[in-house]
Order: C-alpha cells, then structure tokens, then sequence
C-alpha cells in the first residue's frame, strides 16, 4: 500500500491526487493513443528535421572518435564501426500507431477496464509468439520524457516529449541543445558500446566482437571509473551511503560518452556552418559564438549541468542507491565534467577548484 511503498520507501507523505493517478492508469492502458494526441499538438516538423540533423552528427562524431581511439586495435575497430552504421535511429513518433479497437472501455466500470485492458495486453503479448518480429514496436511511448537503447534491436529510440527545454528548443541556440538533447543522444549510442552493449553485434545477436586485448584495455579504464564513483557520497547524507560503482558503470559509460562525443558533434556544426569562426580562426577550431558572454562550448556545457537539475527526498536518494543504475544527477552532471578535458580549457579550471580532477585520474573511453 502508499504507506510502505511510498511514505516508508521513498519518504512521500501523501498520495499523488485522484485525477493523476487516473490520467497514470490511461497512459499505462492506452498510451500510444494518448500519443497520438500529443504528437499532433506539441512535435512540429521542424523538431524531428533537428533532431534528424542532431543525430547524423553525432553518429559522425561516434565514428571520428572510434577510429582515432589508441587503445582499440584494428580488428575490433572495424566491428565498432560495423555496428555504428547499423544503428536505426527513431525520432517522436512510430511508425504505426498500436490498434486499440478491440479493447472495451466503459466509462461507468473503472474496475472491468482495468481488467479488460490488463486482458488487452496479455493477448497482444501471446500473439507475438510465432510471429514475425515486429521492428516499429516502440517500448515507450511519445508523450515520455526519456530515452533508450535497444540492443536486440541495434536501436536509439528518442519520445517527441523529450525535445523540449531543458533538452531542446528550436529557437535557442545549437550549443545548448548539443549539451542537452545532444549530450543525451550520444549517452544513448554510447550503450552500444557500454559494458552490457559492448556484448551485442550491429544484428542484434550476442556475439563477442573484441578481442582479448581489446576487452581488457576496455574493463582497465571501466574499473578506473567505478572507482571514482565508489568514492562519491550524494551531498546531505551520512558517509555510510555511497554510490555504487559496479552498478551505474553502464549508465556512467553512456554519460560520459554522451557528453565527449556531443561536444565533437557541435565542432562538426561549427565546421559545416561556420558559427563562430573569427578572422584568425577556423570554425572546427573555434569555441562557438559567444552569447550573453558564454562561448558556444561553455553554453553547452551550462546546459548538460542544467538537464540534471533536480529536487529529491533523502528517503528516496538512498532507496535509490541501492536499486538504481543511474548515478545521482548531481554526479552525473559534476563527475562526468571531471573526466572531460574540454571543461578544464572553457572556464580555466585548475588544482585550486573543487571539481579538479588529476590529469591521470581523468577516464576518457570513447
């Protein structure tokens, strides 16, 4: 009941109010229709045509990167690549809505809809069984404010409802939806290649890719960055509640994959649009336009500390800690910048500042 699950669990005094709670039980029983709305409303063209552009470079900056990687050998190297090109990218909306005609909705029978729409699912479940698979499916729905991977499927999936602030906006600025939804899309991409992903061929199929000498010089740098997490202890708790670092590695891999690669990805904006380049300088080379006083690489960098702005209780910091792969945000924006060099140079970060970081301490694997 609320009063375990969610007063002594996660520290919530109160239940949500009755009206979200029935608009949580439509999203669960119908939400692609649900969808469908929110599609028509709020995901304009012009915001998948970014999101499209936004991609293919970071795919580009992906590719860059793995090519010039000193610790990845040849052999290995042409796989990563292979499986690169074989990512489908999926941006708002699926292909083709879920068919929800044969399930009975009775506005006066809350309980028989439950259990119809419990049913509902339960067949459609069954009836994949035999059947071709089906590559349109989506696991979340549009009006999600998330993201993910499919390794089955080789797939970076991305809900209409994440292009929004502080992820996205149309009308601001590239660096900053590059250190937002960019950030998040290389995090995404980066899961191929994480320490479960890295398991999975560009097909889909479990298949061991890399080479010995490959596989250790990934688990060398793996283990260097679980122990920088081992280390961290959420800010206002006691000593004795300490992230996990075996546990998040794979969601840290992506973060800090995401974050290095999206910041390649916008000096491949800068290059092909010329944003910021001086009369001495190239645009590849350049930090971007400067704004409100902030250089494009400094405002991308803004905007990743930004996505991870957060409220929380204790309670639940610490019931999470236990159970969840997600580091807490705040490591998640600060420990990532540690470890990327590109934060030191935009805001001149030295040994006197608190997220200094020794130079050989500093993790970079993608």
């Amino acid at each position: 009941n609320f009063a375990f699950y969610g007063t002594e669990l996660t520290g919530v005094p109160v239940n949500r109010e009755r009206w979200k709670r029935g608009v949580s039980f439509v999203e669960a029983a119908m939400g692609e229709a649900v969808g469908k709305v929110y599609v028509e409303r709020h995901f304009p063209p012009a915001a998948k045509e970014a999101m499209d552009e936004l991609v293919a470079n970071l795919i580009e900056a992906y590719r860059q990167s793995i090519e010039s990687l000193e610790w990845m050998t040849p052999a290995t190297r042409e796989r990563a690549l292979e499986k690169l090109a074989a990512f489908t990218p999926k941006v708002g909306l699926p292909a083709k809505w879920k068919d929800y005609s044969a399930l009975e909705v009775d506005p006066a029978d809350l309980i028989g809809n439950v259990l119809r729409a419990n049913a509902w699912e339960h067949d459609r479940q069954l009836a994949k069984l035999g059947a071709p698979i089906d590559r349109d499916e989506w696991y979340m729905t549009p009006q999600t404010v998330n993201a993910y991977y499919n390794p089955l499927m080789n797939e970076i999936v991305f809900p209409a409802a994440i292009l929004q602030h502080p992820f996205f906006d149309l009308e601001r600025d590239a660096a900053a939806n590059y250190g937002g939804i960019g950030a998040v899309i290389g995090h995404e991409i980066g899961h191929g290649f994480d320490d479960q992903g890295s398991a999975f061929d560009g097909t889909g199929a479990l298949n061991d890719w890399w080479t010995d000498a490959d596989r250790a010089a990934f688990e060398e740098r793996t283990k260097a960055l679980i122990a920088q997490y081992d280390a961290l202890v959420p800010r206002g708790l006691s000593e004795d509640h300490h992230v996990n670092g075996a546990l998040t590695i794979g969601e840290n891999i992506g973060d800090l994959g995401g974050l290095g690669i999206a910041l390649k990805a916008y000096r491949l904006h800068l290059a092909a649009t010329g944003e910021g380049a001086g009369a001495e300088s190239d645009a590849a080379d350049a930090d971007g336009p400067v704004i409100d006083g902030f250089t494009g690489i400094q405002r991308l960098l803004l905007s990743w500390a930004q996505i991870w702005q957060q409220k929380g209780r204790d309670a639940e910091t610490i019931r999470l800690l236990t159970i969840d792969p997600h580091s807490p945000n705040e490591f998640r924006c600060n420990q990532i910048v540690r470890n990327v060099e590109e934060f030191y140079r935009a805001f001149d970060v030295t040994g006197d500042d608190a997220l200094w970081l020794d130079v050989d301490q500093r993790v970079t694997i993608w």
